[in-house]
């Protein structure tokens, strides 16, 4: 088992420039978009409406959320250096941005290796006093799977691309991710630090296949329901471990991901 260490995240200001750029001019509001490389193999350039978003972007890379204006974009992944004339790994037209949302975009593989797109609406409503919100998503090229907390599963028979949230009281947990129905672990233990007014969204990527799953954490402050609370939120990845309570909502709908070639992509939050 590999140590736990969180990585800076890293995109933004090449993310935020390019996506001001891209931006549609009549938009009413803004989202904080985040976006998740969650694909091994492949360092990307990322596109919005034709203009670049993301230089030699990596696996495993979280970018801090930036505001996205509300409207429609066309986003393409290209292999680093081939974009924008040539063919895209992965292209989504129409994807839809609404006002006032918090949206984290993922490159994942799908549960049988294909790299896909799938954006996750991440939930920002107010959390009671002493209370800690988790999310994990499954984003893993790998079967169904139970999340545990101190060996006891607490979520179970999770797929991919699905997600799941749960209010719980504010408490540092070991958690681990096993097999639908075995003792046999894929991911983890992690030691989780669930602060009170947080949502900490974790996800499970890479390829169970070869061997090369890991973990990305991401979190969102200022949830409290005192009055004055304002969301925040810090990218960061870590390694070796995994998540446990899940439920999210997925909302904005992406429309038409298709890939071409190997395995490999793109990815993020802030609040």
């Amino acid at each position: 088992m590999r140590p736990l260490r969180v990585l800076a995240a890293t995109g933004a200001v090449a993310l935020g420039l390019g996506l001001a750029a891209a931006a549609p001019s009549s938009a009413a509001g803004t989202s904080d978009v985040s976006v998740l490389h969650g694909v091994p193999g492949l360092t990307v350039d990322v596109y919005a409406n034709g203009d670049k978003l993301l230089t030699d972007f990596k696996p495993g890379t979280l970018t801090d959320p930036v505001k996205l204006p509300e409207g429609t974009y066309d986003l393409a992944v290209f292999p680093a250096g081939e974009g924008p004339d040539g063919t895209p790994a992965i292209k989504a037209d129409d994807v839809a941005v609404p006002s006032g949302a918090n949206i984290t975009v993922v490159a994942h593989l799908s549960a049988d290796g294909t790299p896909v797109l799938t954006p996750f609406v991440n939930d920002t409503s107010r959390i009671k006093p002493g209370e800690t919100r988790l999310t994990v998503r499954h984003t893993a090229a790998a079967p169904a799977v139970d999340v545990r907390a101190g060996g006891t599963p607490v979520f179970e028979g999770l797929e991919n691309p699905k997600e799941a949230k749960a209010d719980i009281p504010a408490a540092k947990v070991s958690a681990d991710v096993v097999l639908a129905g075995t003792d046999t672990v894929a991911i983890g233990p992690a030691d989780l630090d669930l602060k009170e007014g947080t949502n900490t969204i974790v996800y499970a990527w890479g390829s169970a296949e070869d061997d090369n799953l890991d973990l990305a954490v991401q979190t969102i402050s200022g949830l409290h329901s005192a009055p004055g609370g304002v969301p925040s939120g810090t990218g960061g990845l870590l390694e070796d471990g995994l998540p446990m309570p899940l439920v999210a909502v997925t909302v904005v709908a992406l429309a038409g991901a298709a890939f071409a070639g190997r395995r490999a992509v793109l990815a993020t939050r802030r609040g």
